[in-house]
């Protein structure tokens, strides 16, 4: 699928199997320095049933105080680890922009896990397009434009990539639902991970 009036784009099989594997020991070697953690709903406390971790300059967090950038991990106060040098790679080649991503955010599904409708707002370049890796189980990934009532749905696979850009960029989007066991890609436990890159500030 190219990139449609509304910036919205989906690279059906972006990176093969044997890519795939090396993304995820990049990707697993960012939460061994800087580990999963459990986010929390602003307000109520309630906790995420996702666990996530960030690379570059900028690791996004959100507690009880709130959704906001950091540069260090919530619980070991440690900087951030570098972008791999392979999903920068990426953001250059499905994207225009004229600067890198400064976070990494990666999250981790496992059975059971899903995300509901948000928008990513807490960026100053929101220019910028937000690219997401899915890498993985399948995953029903849900999308509905800024100011439409009617939301659209397709099934991620590992290796999928997708552009939100232009009008897409201020989209509510969320994963519905984790299909467990339908990738062998994160061993016997199963679960999917997906790695949404994103240029926070001005360039």
């Amino acid at each position: 699928m190219k990139a449609t009036d509304d910036g919205l784009a989906l690279h059906r099989g972006y990176f093969p199997p044997r890519a795939q594997a090396g993304l995820l020991a990049e990707v697993m070697a960012v939460a061994a320095r800087a580990p999963f953690f459990r986010p929390h709903i602003p307000g109520s406390g309630r906790p995420f049933s996702v666990l996530m971790t960030c690379a570059g300059p900028l690791g996004w967090v959100a507690d009880v105080s709130g959704y906001r950038y950091r540069r260090a991990h919530p619980v070991r106060a440690t900087a951030w680890p570098p972008i791999p040098m392979s999903l920068l790679r990426l953001w250059q080649a499905v994207t225009d922009y004229p600067a890198p991503p400064e976070c990494c955010l990666v999250n981790l599904y496992r059975p059971g896990a899903r995300m509901g409708l948000h928008q990513d707002k807490d960026e100053e370049a929101m220019d910028a397009p937000v690219v997401s890796l899915s890498l993985g189980d399948m995953a029903t990934f849900r999308v509905r434009l800024e100011g439409e009532r009617r939301s659209r749905s397709w099934r991620l696979c590992s290796g999928d990539v997708v552009v939100m850009g232009g009008a897409a960029r201020r989209s509510f989007h969320g994963v519905d639902r984790i299909f467990a066991g339908s990738s062998g890609l994160l061993g016997r436990r199963g679960g999917r991970i997906n790695v949404t890159l994103r240029r926070v500030t001005l360039p």
